[in-house]
C-alpha cells in the first residue's frame, strides 16, 4: 500500500513546474498541499490530513533533481551554432497514397537553389511541411489536389545544434522549451534530428526567442 509521502512525491512529479517552483521557493507549501489534498486523499482511499500533506512536500528529496539540472545547465552551455531562418511558411496536409510522390516532386524543387529552405515531418495522419516563402508557390501548385488541414505564414526558425552528450542526458529538450514556456512563446513546430533542434515561431518572436537562447549559453 503507498505512503502519502509516496503518493505527494507522485503527483507533483507529474508536473515539472510545480516541482521547480518549490526547489526555488516560489510557491506556498500550505496553498500547495490544500490543492493537492484531494487527488492524494482519493488515491489513497482515506481521509488525509493537510499538515501530513505538508510534512510530505517539506520531505521531498532535490538531490536527483539538482542532478538533473546541474547536468542539462552544463550541456546548455556546450551548446553549438544557432542559425536563425525568417520568411517561412508552414502547410499540413491530409496523409493520402498520392502525398509521397508530391514530396518528392517538392524535394527535388528545393534542391535547385541553395535559398530554398525545407523540412518535411510525417505522422500517422499527416504531414507537414515548412518551407521558406519562395518555395510557397510550388507548394501550393505541386499539392493542390492535397487535402490542406492548416496553413501558417510570416514564421521564422532557429536551428540550435545540440552536443552529442544529448542523448546521454534527459530533460535537455524541456530545459529548452521551459525557457520559452515562461516567456509565453507560443510554439507553431519542433523538428529535430540526433544533434540538431528547430524551433519554429511566429515572427514578430524571434527576436525575443533567441534573447533566451542565448542567454542560456551564456548562463
Amino acid at each position: 500500500m503507498k505512503t502519502i509521502q509516496e503518493v505527494v512525491e507522485s503527483t507533483i512529479r507529474k508536473t515539472p513546474f510545480i516541482e521547480e517552483a518549490l526547489h526555488e521557493k516560489l510557491i506556498n507549501v500550505s496553498s500547495l498541499a490544500r490543492i493537492i489534498l484531494p487527488e492524494v486523499s482519493k488515491t489513497l482511499k482515506k481521509e488525509v490530513k493537510v499538515g501530513a500533506v505538508m510534512m510530505a512536500i517539506n520531505r521531498l528529496s532535490p538531490a536527483s533533481e539538482l542532478r538533473i539540472r546541474k547536468n542539462i545547465k552544463k550541456l546548455a552551455l556546450d551548446l553549438g551554432d544557432v542559425i536563425v531562418r525568417s520568411d517561412l511558411c508552414d502547410f499540413t496536409f491530409k496523409n493520402t497514397p498520392s502525398l509521397l510522390r508530391e514530396i518528392a516532386k517538392i524535394l527535388t524543387k528545393s534542391s535547385e537553389s541553395s535559398d530554398y529552405f525545407l523540412t518535411v515531418s510525417q505522422g500517422i495522419f499527416e504531414t507537414n511541411i515548412v518551407t521558406s516563402k519562395n518555395l510557397r508557390p510550388f507548394v501550393e501548385e505541386i499539392f493542390e489536389q492535397e487535402t490542406l488541414t492548416n496553413s501558417m505564414l510570416d514564421l521564422a526558425s532557429i536551428t540550435i545544434k545540440l552536443p552529442k552528450e544529448n542523448l546521454e542526458q534527459s530533460g535537455i529538450y524541456y530545459f529548452i522549451l521551459k525557457q520559452l514556456a515562461w516567456a509565453d512563446i507560443s510554439l507553431q513546430e519542433i523538428i529535430s534530428t540526433t544533434n540538431e533542434m528547430t524551433i519554429v515561431v511566429n515572427e514578430e518572436d524571434i527576436n525575443q526567442t533567441f534573447a533566451i537562447l542565448m542567454d542560456m549559453k551564456l548562463n
